[in-house]
């Protein structure tokens, strides 16, 4: 992605901790969004062979920030995560069950971000953490590993929640104010999916229907 000029222009005078925090923040908000004007239904189906749904992903990220963001600096963020306990089914952390409301799930997220953050404002990039689930040989951390961790972890999930969205109803985009996506209609899109199968069979040598 490339960011906007004016947005460019901010990032060089702010620190590297405000740039990741900045970075983290959008990607975020970019996974939020996704389920922005979807039912219940839609917000919750596999879409995938692996069962990859939008709440579901969610779900995860809020755990997983939760926990690289608190336990792993010792600032624990004070609410159980059965799904995430060792008895727990595998996979338990990627989809919400039907007795979990989706707004339950967005609330926890945002408590998550305001834990996060604190801990982010709190502590130094080289404040050091441990991240008991990692080899041992990796488990001493710092905030900034960390941060560039979530970071990934958070826009590669954005990125699956985008191209769900699509798969559920069309939609695509980064963000509500900029899409990052050409100027097309409908009737463009259409013709330029028909190129890449043209493009791609004939590269593939594949005829026929």
């Amino acid at each position: 992605m490339r960011l906007p000029a004016a947005a460019e222009g901010r990032c060089v005078t702010q620190s590297a901790k405000q740039v990741l925090h900045l970075y983290l923040v959008r990607a975020r908000e970019a996974l939020l969004w996704k389920l922005d004007g979807l039912i219940e239904y839609d917000v919750r189906r596999p879409m995938v062979a692996t069962g990859t749904n939008l709440l579901g992903l969610v779900k995860h990220v809020a755990l997983t920030e939760a926990e690289y963001l608190g336990m792993v600096f010792g600032r624990p963020f004070l609410e159980a995560f059965p799904d995430l306990a060792p008895d727990a089914e595998p996979n338990a952390d990627m989809w919400a069950r039907a007795d979990e409301p989706r707004q339950a799930i967005t609330d926890l997220y945002r408590r998550v971000w305001a834990h996060g953050d604190q801990t982010i404002a709190d502590l130094d990039l080289e404040a050091e953490g441990l991240v008991p689930w990692w080899p041992e040989e990796r488990r001493v951390v710092t905030l900034h590993q960390v941060l560039v961790h979530v970071v990934a972890e958070t826009n590669r999930h954005a990125g699956h929640a985008d191209i769900i969205r699509e798969l559920i109803d069309g939609s695509a985009g980064l963000n509500p104010v900029f899409s990052n996506l050409p100027d097309v209609d409908a009737a463009g899109w259409a013709a330029h999916v028909q190129r890449l199968e043209s493009v791609a069979r004939e590269a593939g040598g594949v005829t026929g229907a």
